[in-house]
């Protein structure tokens, strides 16, 4: 079945517009196919102004209900096609299912229309790096490969119409994403599981219920295709209880998958022991993890073998890997001058991700200085604290305000962190200029680390949004005489 086929003369409902762009290439790719649409959003036209006019001469065939919800939209629509801020428990959404309307959200009409083979990526921390990198090694091979899910640039939507129904293609997907994914009925041909730690419990009754979202990626899937998981991870048998249907990989056993694979194929018994120590050296090459973290070689090797998996080869991959490109707003480095380097770690939304870049930046013989603090999403913040106190002096720590950096102070409080009073900020620029002057002075390498370990709402529009108001801030610092390092 088309798009055109599925979508001709049906009304459709959106919800949720937003500011972002998934919704409103969603809404244009509707109109596109043929279907008749109504967009609600709770937002004002004056808020979404923007949105509005971004959706060009498609506005003329749209509907709009702005500022509400109305009931007898979510009664009187065939599809209603849901926004990721949209709780799975909405009324509303409650009310179309009353009244028969199929549920759809961006992810699920990409899984149903896609004829490409997918790699779907997921998990709570390494996602956006793995699906990344794997994209960047199917280029070594694909050159018309496509890489979707994870910005405005490149919206499943968009993606979906430029596809050329061979090629492999990324797909990034969040818990949100995976909520509606069976209604495709169709998995993707290899599916990651990058990880799961406590995140998003703000939006999810515990921890069962966010890894039960999790468990979408691999309902549909067929013997023919393949799961990676990553078997340090505690949550694993989690999904190994779910019995998935497709072949299981974990990405912590890649050398004796790589043996086994490369011993099975060589034809010359004399080379066989140097070519796989070769191939292996792909992982433990030591410089990767300490440059890069532990956690990054982790999601190296979780790409590399979906890369593989799907044909490119081990010499593609191996040579690939010295051109590995950084991920903007991941443990970013946004200035490095002298001894001075600035990281913007945005994207570190939980506890986890900052102890992750703890553990990736603190080195005998340089000072690092934390910036942090945010958004609540009843998160524990217990381990966070230890870890700041094992690598952070108290007077190199500076926060954010904001509901999770009470929760960070009640914690750093608990295991007597603080011999005088915490430095609490309430806007990035008046933090910036005290943080940057102790990196100043510092007699050693020093690394100033953004790593909110929380989300933004309180002050940004989202987690990108507050980088890169970190980085206006920053550049405004630097520019001062007295801050320049």
């Amino acid at each position: 079945m088309t798009p055109n086929d599925f979508l001709k003369d049906k009304k459709v409902l959106v919800m949720g517009l937003g500011l972002l762009g998934g919704g409103l290439a969603t809404t244009k790719w509707l109109v596109k196919h043929g279907a008749n649409v109504t967009v609600t959003d709770l937002k004002s036209r004056a808020d979404l102004s923007g949105s509005i006019k971004a959706l060009g001469s498609a506005v003329k065939k749209i509907r709009l209900t702005l500022g509400q919800h109305l009931d007898s939209d979510f009664r009187s629509h065939q599809i209603v096609v849901v926004n990721p801020a949209v709780p799975k428990e909405s009324n509303y959404l409650k009310i179309a299912r009353e009244n028969g309307a199929q549920l759809e959200n961006e992810a699920s009409l990409f899984f149903r229309f896609c004829k490409n083979p997918i790699i779907g990526v997921t998990g709570t921390r390494g996602k956006t790096t793995t699906a990344n990198w794997i994209y960047y090694f199917l280029k070594q091979k694909f050159k018309k490969t496509a890489l979707t899910g994870n910005s405005a640039d490149n919206t499943m939507m968009k993606t979906l119409d430029i596809l050329d129904g061979q090629t492999p293609v990324v797909v990034e997907l969040s818990s949100w994403h995976l909520e509606l994914l069976p209604q495709s009925d169709r998995g993707p041909h290899i599916a990651i599981i990058t990880n799961l730690y406590p995140d998003h419990l703000n939006r999810y009754k515990d921890m069962n219920d966010y890894a039960s979202a999790k468990t979408n990626i691999f309902k549909h899937q067929t013997p023919n295709d393949f799961l990676i998981l990553n078997k340090k991870n505690e949550w694993t048998d989690f999904f190994l209880k779910q019995k998935p249907a497709s072949q299981i990989l974990f990405s912590d056993s890649i050398e004796k998958y790589l043996a086994e694979r490369i011993l099975g194929e060589d034809q010359n018994p004399r080379d066989k022991r140097l070519t796989v120590r070769a191939r292996q050296d792909i992982f433990q090459t030591k410089n990767f993890a300490k440059n890069l973290g532990e956690h990054n070689l982790q999601n190296l090797k979780t790409a590399a073998l979906a890369a593989n998996l799907v044909g490119v080869g081990w010499d593609l991959i191996k040579k690939a890997v010295k051109t590995l490109p950084s991920i903007k707003f991941r443990e970013e480095i946004v200035y490095q001058k002298n001894r001075m380097t600035v990281i913007n770690d945005t994207t570190a939304t939980s506890p986890d991700a900052t102890i992750a870049a703890l553990k990736r930046f603190s080195h005998q013989g340089q000072t690092l200085v934390l910036i942090t603090g945010g958004t609540d999403k009843n998160l524990d913040y217990k381990d966070w604290a230890k870890a700041v106190k094992k690598n952070i002096a108290a007077e190199n720590l500076f926060l954010l305000d904001g509901s999770a950096t009470f929760k960070m102070l009640s914690e750093l409080n608990k295991i007597k962190y603080f011999k005088k009073e915490p430095q609490l900020y309430r806007q990035l620029n008046q933090l910036l200029r005290p943080a940057l002057k102790n990196a100043k002075i510092s007699k050693q390498k020093t690394i100033v680390l953004f790593s909110p370990a929380s989300a933004s709402f309180e002050k940004f529009k989202n987690e990108f949004d507050r980088g890169e108001q970190f980085n206006v801030c920053l550049r405004a610092a630097l520019a001062e005489s007295s801050y320049k390092h």
